[in-house]
This record gives structure tokens, sequence and C-alpha cells, in this order.
């Protein structure tokens, strides 16, 4: 499989576009007003303390307050030989016991606001390098699931034991083993070590100097994060739009990830790199609720704030033999389109497949597998449970930021989101209604209905005989006018 990654950078905006045998299956967008700030780490003070839901509301000086719950308040590592026993469910504190309002607090967003909720905070602080994730005051060593070698699992975690011994450094600092350090070398290891103790000197001393609200630390610019966390070995090609940027990211390479060098390149062209490769047609299409599979089946995806549904249909494809396998295959298709569309539209949250009735039983397992096995390559953690009695696939993707529906993005202003229009009739009918109401409480000689045009026309075509009956039944004249600015749903009865 071979992948690129490809950078466009503008002064309000940068995009991100992972490309994988030609197709997009990731975008990240980051806007200079309305930068992400997950990983970014604050000094807030704690304004509300909630003990029935054991969470507590916390300033860090953005619009909405930060959320925090219990069981993301860091209590401290347990003595040695009270380690708690595997499976074992873990005791949460109450959140009356832990914080109090006017408390000063030192936290980190682990999810962006999303919709009408406030940031997600953890005081399990981390930061990131390019092979490990610092984590003070813990002493826990952890490695990427990704990394699935065992002796490649055990040759890391003995290789950062023996270094922290060496540099005296392993009282009480923990650190997780990315997925990029397979197969890096003690050096490689030691200088992200050394580095990540410089940044996490300079973050302690502005925790102590900094004012409450602020910011204490701000994770890199996107397209720097970008090579930091999304480069792989199948990598080809890094390629950015911006002589500018592309000098910063070529100067944190040479430090940092010097065996990239040859992938980074800029690109000059008079095209736009996304037209180039197609990404700007690909954007526009997902964000359609419709996709449309290869053989002429669809889905349909409908992002609600609970939860994503996603509904398989056959639509056009007869198939050749039977029908169970005309729908085996059209499952299976869409299985690998599913997978993409999480990973292209950032969907996260709860999401329910309503795949297309399957018979047959291993039908049904080879669908799944198909789905769990495109989804390995996602970089947000998935669960997929087993087919519902009702015949649903239940799955949940791990959510930090908006989908790419809600960054670029807004409901409706007309239907305020629903997705549909009251019928010219269904108005017709209200204004009947209200003209109704409103003469039995106020005088007047006559009324003027204010509309748009398509109410109008039923008023005075189909709506016709309807309009002289009221008139007859109230006794008074009801004239017409069409408001171009209107919507389709909007009207004013004046009296006259």
């Amino acid at each position: 499989m071979s992948e690129e990654i490809l950078i466009n950078v503008t002064p309000v905006e940068t995009r991100v576009a992972v490309v994988e045998n030609g197709m997009l299956q990731e975008v990240y967008i980051e806007r200079s007003r309305r930068r992400g700030i997950v990983g970014n780490i604050y000094k807030g003070k704690v304004v509300r303390v909630l003990p029935g839901m054991e969470a507590a509301f916390v300033d860090i000086g953005l619009e909405r307050a930060a959320f925090i719950h219990a069981s993301d308040v860091y209590i401290g590592e347990p003595p040695r030989g009270e380690e708690k026993a595997p499976g074992a469910p873990r005791v949460v504190p109450d959140i009356s016991t832990l914080l109090y309002e006017g408390q000063s607090l030192v936290a980190q967003v682990t999810k962006d606001p999303i919709g009408t909720k406030g940031a997600r905070l953890t005081t399990h602080l981390s930061v990131p390098s390019r092979y490990l994730v610092y984590m003070p005051g813990t002493q826990h060593i952890g490695i990427s699931q990704r990394i699935e070698d065992e002796a490649e699992r055990d040759r890391l975690r003995n290789l950062i034991e023996e270094l922290l011994t060496e540099i005296g450094d392993g009282a009480a600092q923990g650190y997780i083993i990315r997925t990029a350090a397979e197969g890096a070398g003690r050096e490689e290891l030691l200088q992200d070590i050394h580095f990540l103790k410089r940044l996490w000197n300079s973050v302690s001393e502005r925790i102590k100097l900094a004012p409450t609200p602020s910011t204490v630390y701000e994770d890199l610019p996107l397209y720097i994060r970008t090579v930091r966390d999304l480069v792989r070995p199948q990598t080809e090609k890094i390629r950015i739009d911006s002589r500018e940027s592309h000098q910063k990211v070529l100067r944190f390479i040479e430090e940092f990830m010097a065996e990239v060098r040859p992938k980074l390149e800029y690109y000059p062209g008079e095209r736009p790199v996304f037209d180039l490769y197609g990404v700007e047609d690909e954007l526009q299409r997902a964000l359609s609720r419709k996709v449309q599979l290869k053989s002429g089946g669809y889905l349909i995806i409908d992002q609600t704030e609970a939860m994503t549904t996603i509904d398989v249909n056959t639509g056009a494809f007869v198939g050749h033999r039977n029908l169970e396998e005309t729908i085996f295959k059209t499952n299976l298709e869409a299985a690998r389109a599913i997978a993409r569309q999480l990973r292209l539209r950032n969907l996260g949250g709860i999401i329910i497949i309503d795949f297309i009735d399957m018979e047959d039983v291993e039908h049904q397992r080879q669908v799944i597998r198909m789905l769990e096995k495109m989804l390995e390559r996602d970089h947000a953690k998935t669960n997929i449970s087993c087919v519902s009695e009702l015949g649903l696939v239940e799955m949940t993707r791990k959510r930090t930021t908006e989908s790419l529906g809600q960054t670029l993005c807004e409901p409706c202003r007309v239907c305020d989101g629903r997705g549909i229009l009251k019928t010219p009739e269904t108005i017709c009918y209200e204004i009947f209604r209200e003209i109704l109401r409103v003469n039995r409480a106020y005088d007047a000689s006559s009324y003027l209905v204010l509309a748009s045009q398509s109410v109008v026309d039923v008023l005075l075509d189909e709506e016709s005989d309807s309009v002289a009956d009221l008139e007859t039944f109230i006794g008074k004249n009801i004239k017409f006018q069409v408001e171009s600015m209107y919507s389709p749903e909007q009207y004013d009865v004046v009296l006259l």
C-alpha cells in the first residue's frame, strides 16, 4: 500500500489530506481563528462542582467552561504493592473530595468543544514527541497496541527502562512508546527522552508563573503535527505547497526525524495540490448524505447529536447469481466504503450500521471481519460489537474533534437543521389558523398576509376557495403580499 500526505497551507487555514493508493482517506483542517485545542494544557479555575454528576466545570479562558469528570482527576500512583488487580473495577473518589470551587487546576484538553458542549479535560498530563509520550508523575511504561511483535515490544520496554536507569530518571516518570518507535534505536529514544524533559521543565516553569486562566502549553501547528504523528513506513511522499511552512517542517525533520527527509517535497505547481489529486471533489462528496458504491448500491449517512446511522441499500445492483449472493457482495463493498467514510468524515461516538439482512451466518461473520480489517488502518480507536437481534451492527469510534461536516458546515437556517421543510400547503393551513386566532383576539377591518412566493401562489390558486370561505366566515377581506426575503416557512399576519 502506497501513501502520500498532502499539506495545503494558507494564512487563514491549513488542510492535510492522507491519500492511500490514489484514494483520499483522511482530512484534517485547522483554521487560524479556530485552532483545535486537544493536547493543550491550561491553568484554570474550578467554577462549579457537581456532586450529582461526579464532575466539575473549569474556566480555562474559553467561551464555554470546560468539563472534567472525577475519573479524569489524577490522584497519584498507588503505593507499591497496592496496584489494582487485573480486571478489578476502578474506584473513583467523590468529586467533592477532589475539587472545590475557586481551586486553581492544571488540566489538559482531551476533546475539543463540540456543538453546545465545552472541552473535556483531564489532569493526567502528557506531552508527545516523535517516539514517546511523556507522563510526568506516573511510573507506567506503556506501548502502542499497533506494535504487535512481542519481541519488539519487549525490546522497546527494556530499552526505555535501561535508559531511564542510566540517566537516573525512573522514579516517577512515565512514558508511552508510540507506534513510530517500532525499530527505533537507542540514540533516537535517548534524544526523545532528553527533549521531553527539557519541554516539561519549560512547561513547569510556565505553570508556576502563569495567571489563571491561561494557556501553559500548546501543541504544534497542524502541518508539523502531521509529520510527527501521521508519517509511517509506507508513506512515500509528503507534499507541501507553502515555501515558508516547508522550511519550518524541514527544520523540524532535520532535528527529530532525519530519516523522513527524502520524503519531504515542496510543491510549487500552478495547479493547487488538492485539485491535482481530486481532493476538493472528494471533500464535496463527503458532505453529502448519499455515498454511491461502484456496484450500484449506496449508503445513506445521517449524523445526529446522539449517534451516526448508516443505511446500506442495493440500489441499482441486481447481481448475477441469486439474492443472497447479491446482498453479500453489496454488504462487503459497503463495509469497505463505511470504514473509509468514518475516517474521511471523522465520524465519532456511537455508530449504528444497518447492513442489508443476511440469512447466512457465515456471510455475516465475513462482513464484520471485512469492516474490522479495513478499520485497522484507522488512527482513532474503534470497537465493533456483533450483529444485534435486529440485524444492526453497533460500534464506537473515539471522538476528539468535530466531524468534517461540523467543521465545514452549519445547520440550515431555513429548516433549522431538520433537513426537511413544511410544504406550502401546510403553511397555508397554519396561516388560516393564525388568522382565526388573531380575529378572536383583535379588532381589524382586514388582514394582510406576508409570505414567500410559493405559499402565496398556493393561497391564490389551489386554496383560493378555502380563502373565500374564511373571508365569509370572519366577515373581513384577506390580502396577500409576496416577501422575497422570507423563507418558505416564514409568514406574518398584519392587521389593517
